[in-house]
């Protein structure tokens, strides 16, 4: 529980308590009192909260932000009778409430036939349908009656990871004692994997930045790349013992071969330096993509690799579907794209440069290279090169486990 919805909690039970004590006017200033509080407090809310809480209209509310401060009102004596005022919707129309929670959820409350099941269930549409039915009601009128209900505006939440492997918890227990078995010995744990593909141009790019009031900057309308400026695909390697990230910009296509020259990339600019005296990396990664558990292509580069650095690669893949449980997604491309966020990416110059100025508080810090090598598609590995790679196989899911040692 938020500390919004205790605050709720909280105001309810209190006016529940007091409600039965109070007049007309004395429960608007009330109410008030309580919202003005949060202002002085430089909380923002504070009518809503109390709203919330009470079912008091917020117009009550601030009418009696008017009463406190005008001492004339005070002195006033009269206060409206018990009854008085407009009578509320649900009395003079009963069942609308019912039958507005019936047009939300159509599926839950048996009516197939709803005339919004196939519609946005915006309050206009709502006001309609219930309009339809004989009811008389405003927009307004809908969007309280819903808050009265318990419904809010809300995003969907990815939170469904697909199939669940009964082995899911198993193998991030074995990823974690690598981790450790390579900390302990000061050896590099890296997390790698692909952004998304990012189109280099004056387009649109999620999130705000400030400006002056008035003067957005102008993107274009539709999202078709430009074909000579192209798209760009970022290759991130995690170091998660140093909290140091790597990114290879690639402008061509995310095939194995430009995965694991990422990683050479990043052994030689940082890898090295960082563990001069290192036998082992150890490499977490997705199962699937570029660096899939499945690509036989990503094992033979990853030999080729592992003979010119002269390092034994112990790998190990998440299981289907637990692609956000790799460290780089949270630790990294979140980072980075939250550091252009509301900006156009308007050149590669520009997406390295702000790939490498993206920091934390916790003290990350990434190097960005351009990588304008082309990758082509298509590659195919032979079963005589297949079978040449010094490929270990672990007894625990060896197809997500393995280790790749250099050919002598």
């Amino acid at each position: 529980m938020n500390t919004r919805e205790e605050d709720i909690q909280a105001i309810r039970q209190e006016f529940q308590d007091i409600a039965p004590w109070l007049d007309e006017r004395s429960l608007r200033l009330w109410c008030a009192a309580r919202a003005k509080a949060y202002n002085r407090q430089h909380v923002r809310g504070g009518v809503m909260i109390v709203h919330a809480a009470t079912g008091v209209s917020r117009r009550r509310i601030y009418g009696g932000f008017q009463d406190l401060e005008d001492t004339e009102t005070l002195s006033d004596s009269r206060v409206r009778r018990p009854g008085g005022g407009r009578k509320r919707l649900t009395e003079t129309q009963p069942g609308v409430r019912e039958r507005l929670e019936q047009l939300v959820e159509p599926v839950i409350r048996g009516d197939p036939e709803s005339p919004l099941r196939w519609v946005s269930k915006s309050t206009y549409h709502l006001r309609d349908a219930l309009r339809e039915q004989g009811y008389t009601i405003s927009q307004p009128s809908v969007s309280h009656l819903l808050g009265e209900l318990g419904y809010r505006l809300q995003t969907l939440k990815k939170t469904k990871e697909g199939g669940t492997h009964p082995d899911r918890d198993a193998q991030f227990q074995y990823i974690a004692s690598l981790i450790q078995a390579f900390r302990l010995c000061g050896w590099p744990t890296i997390s790698v994997d692909a952004k998304k593909k990012e189109k280099i141009g004056d387009f649109a790019n999620a999130g705000r930045e400030y400006r002056k009031q008035g003067q957005p900057l102008p993107v274009r309308v539709y999202d078709f790349p430009d074909k000579h400026l192209g798209k760009v695909t970022p290759y991130g390697i995690y170091d998660m013992g140093r909290n140091e990230g790597f990114v290879n910009v690639g402008i061509s296509a995310d095939t194995a071969e430009f995965a694991v020259n990422s990683l050479r990339r990043w052994w030689y600019f940082l890898g090295r330096v960082a563990y001069p005296y290192a036998p082992a990396c150890f490499i977490t990664a997705d199962g699937g993509g570029s660096n899939g558990s499945r690509v036989r292509l990503w094992k033979y580069e990853l030999q080729r690799l592992a003979n010119d650095i002269a390092l034994t690669l112990y790998v190990c893949h998440y299981p289907p579907g637990t692609s956000k449980w790799n460290r780089i997604e949270h630790r990294l491309f979140s980072q980075i794209t939250a550091n252009w966020r509301g900006e156009p990416l308007i050149s590669r110059e520009m997406v390295v440069n702000r790939i490498s100025k993206t920091t934390t508080s916790t003290g990350l810090t990434v190097l960005a290279q351009l990588d304008e090598r082309v990758y082509h598609t298509g590659r195919h590995v032979s079963d005589e090169d297949f079978a040449a790679i010094n490929l270990e196989r672990a007894t625990f899911h060896g197809e997500w486990n393995y280790i790749i040692r250099p050919n002598k």
